[in-house]
């Protein structure tokens, strides 16, 4: 067999063998036997022996990698990705679906007809993929939504994932990879046997298997996985959910064939409800249903607020309830100081997972709920996270339970109390008990914790346990030191030989370049979220800038106000503060700015507004070229605007501005004035 006869018949071998995968792993479809799919893959592995040349990126043999990973790499995402807003009622779904229906009747003028594409909310790992002339480029981890953690080697295991595309697109799709009931039982049988601990449910095992290093171990479990987004790419997106999920199926994914299109609130609530009903049916473990605006023009419109689409909403299953008994409340020290009441509880499964502990927030809640010590109380999982205690059983007291009092004084540091009044958005909304002392250990812990997790510095390999043997053993009083720690100082530790100190030194050292908006969601500040400290890096653009900023500076700002703004102020014009900033400056802290992007271009400082759908261009693509251009996109029309674009079906903003004389462009003036 000469080269060209080889080439084709490897051709066509990984087309025979290709379309074996897709009809059994993806369509579910009966078909010939796995030994005549090993057949062709040992003949297609003899041609890419004698002919190395002719091995392709989308060899099935490629699907298992040839040696185990050192480590996981991190990537940044070309797509930030998102987190859904929950919701546990009818009534929370109809108040986002009033809300977002006043949001799209203002921008497009006239009441809109909005459609709703249901799907199953698959408890599972999300993963970002990323296609490149349709072949499988890269698969990570979502991470913090900017950064994950490339696992292509191991996604490259799962059948239902397709190596290349029917079409060869430039296209970023996400989905969920999970593993079925029936292989979880397999695992776990497997890893009773080695003496090894089982598995709590499929999500943990899904995504304990991901982090394998090696891929061997991975293709062993046969984890599947569902494709539901198209979140970015080069390829036109499609005009509406219904239609995304259509072509996602006909690019070869495996896609969930259970969705429905929902006009009304009756139909999803039905839909919600059905589904509550049959989720055992199904080897994949279901928590809810993803509500999703169908229309992508409406989508553009809504956009994004804080980490979550307007667009969309998780109808969260109602949580699972089970009894137990409280056996004792304990006092835990957050990082903020507050005191949080623990309830102990003897030891129920609840949602896949032994539950041990629960929390009772506050004293008011005690005092609300009526519990004591002993009580048989209803727990559940809130959120499918936090376990919290929800009622007491009364009847079945003995007499013999006992009430608790919150402490006197901090249970860690025996310093002294005090209540302060907790608000949110200006209001009232609880009473909670706080240690005075700022250098109280149980604070301090909580504060490097945050500092070191995955929202903020995402050390690896420093977790709760090693922090606490670094405070104990007096290595570690403040963020600042871990980064002078080295690898002598870890080795005579529990927990630590060479490899292991090697690779968290080398974690710590790589950790020290970090973005403005990470840094300071790092410190802890009270008030101040990962959304915030986006908002504040994009505004003063450096550290510097920030520590100068007034307290007025800061309230003037978006979605800050008077209590966040005070509390950023307060804490950059702290001495104990300011000397660890400086300490963190002196190890060695690179926090990159937010560079400052001069504005130019043929709309410098033109105001411009958009109404109704154009062709060529999405509405936030509208957006990115305007401010390329070095303009500015503004929603309302005003004497003051520069230019309205009007597209399809324009809103009252067209008349509007033909009643100011102001300058309308249609599409095509418009992509001919930004020269595109």
């Amino acid at each position: 067999m000469n080269q060209a006869e080889a080439k084709n018949r490897i051709d066509k071998l990984i087309k025979q063998i290709d379309d074996l995968r897709y009809r059994y792993h993806v369509l579910n479809e009966p078909g010939l036997s796995d030994q005549v799919s090993d057949s062709l893959q040992r003949e297609l592995k003899e041609l890419e022996i004698q002919f190395p040349a002719l091995k392709r990126l989308d060899s099935p043999l490629e699907r298992i990698g040839s040696r185990p990973l050192d480590k996981f790499v991190k990537v940044r995402h070309a797509v930030r990705q998102w987190s859904f807003n929950d919701a546990f009622t009818a009534a929370e779904v109809a108040e986002w679906q009033e809300r977002i229906t006043k949001l799209l009747e203002k921008s497009l003028g006239y009441p809109p007809k909005i459609e709703y594409v249901c799907e199953l909310k698959i408890d599972g790992l999300h993963i970002v993929f990323t296609y490149q002339n349709g072949l499988l480029k890269q698969a990570a981890t979502r991470g913090d939504g900017r950064v994950g953690e490339d696992a292509t080697q191991n996604i490259k295991t799962i059948q239902s994932v397709p190596l290349r595309l029917k079409e060869p697109l430039n296209v970023i799709v996400e989905g969920e990879v999970w593993l079925g009931e029936k292989q979880l039982k397999e695992i776990n049988r497997q890893r009773q046997v080695l003496g090894q601990p089982e598995f709590s449910n499929p999500r943990n095992a899904a995504a304990g298997t991901i982090r394998q290093l090696d891929s061997k171990i991975v293709a062993a479990r046969k984890l599947d996985c569902f494709v539901y987004d198209w979140s970015g790419g080069e390829a036109k997106f499609p005009a509406t959910q219904r239609e995304e999920l259509e072509r996602l199926k006909a690019l070869g994914f495996k896609v969930n064939p259970y969705h429905r299109l929902c006009r009304t609130l009756d139909e999803i609530v039905a839909f919600w409800q059905e589904w509550q009903k049959k989720k055992a049916s199904q080897e994949y473990w279901i928590d809810g249903v993803v509500i999703k605006v169908n229309q992508r023009q409406f989508q553009n419109l809504l956009g994004y607020v804080g980490k979550a689409p307007r667009w969309a909403m998780a109808f969260k299953f109602p949580a699972q309830e089970v009894t137990t008994v409280i056996e004792n409340i304990s006092v835990q020290v957050g990082r903020l100081g507050t005191l949080t009441p623990v309830a102990h509880l003897k030891p129920v499964r609840l949602a896949g997972t032994v539950v041990k502990r629960a929390t009772l927030h506050n004293q008011d809640q005690i005092r609300r709920l009526g519990v004591k010590i002993g009580d048989t109380v209803v727990i559940r999982k809130a959120g499918e996270i936090i376990p919290e205690v929800l009622s007491v059983l009364l009847k079945l007291r003995t007499g013999k339970e006992k009430e608790f009092k919150m402490p006197d004084r901090c249970p860690i540091c025996r310093s002294s109390v005090e209540k302060r009044v907790i608000t949110q958005k200006g209001k009232e909304k609880s009473v909670a008990w706080f240690c005075t002392n700022s250098a109280c250990y149980a604070q301090q812990l909580r504060r490097i914790i945050h500092f070191v997790s995955k929202k903020s510095f995402d050390i690896d390999g420093l977790g709760e346990k090693i922090v606490e043997q670094l405070m104990a053993e007096d290595l570690v009083k403040d963020p600042a030191d871990l980064f002078t720690l080295d690898k002598e100082d870890l080795l005579p530790l529990e927990r630590f030989a060479d490899k292991s100190a090697d690779n968290l030194i080398a974690s710590i050292r790589q950790a020290k370049n970090i973005g403005l908006d990470r840094f300071l969601y790092s410190l802890g500040i009270i008030h101040i979220g990962e959304q915030t400290a986006v908002t504040l890096a994009e505004k003063f653009h450096s550290l510097a800038n920030l520590k100068k900023a007034t307290l007025t500076d800061l309230e003037t700002i978006s979605d800050v106000g008077p209590v966040v703004a005070k509390s950023i102020y307060q804490y950059f014009n702290d001495k104990i503060n300011l000397r660890l900033l400086d300490k963190l400056e002196k190890v060695g802290i690179n926090i990159q700015k937010v560079e400052v992007v001069k504005p130019s271009g043929p709309l410098l400082d033109k105001k411009i507004v958009v109404t109704g759908t154009l062709e060529k261009m999405s509405r936030e693509e509208v957006k990115a070229a305007i401010r390329q251009a070095g303009g500015g996109f503004v929603s309302a029309v005003s004497k003051n605007t520069d230019y309205v674009v009007v597209g399809q079906n324009p809103g009252s903003k067209a008349a509007k501005a033909k009643n100011l004389g102001l300058k309308i462009l249609n599409e095509e003036d418009f992509l001919s004035l930004i020269k595109r």
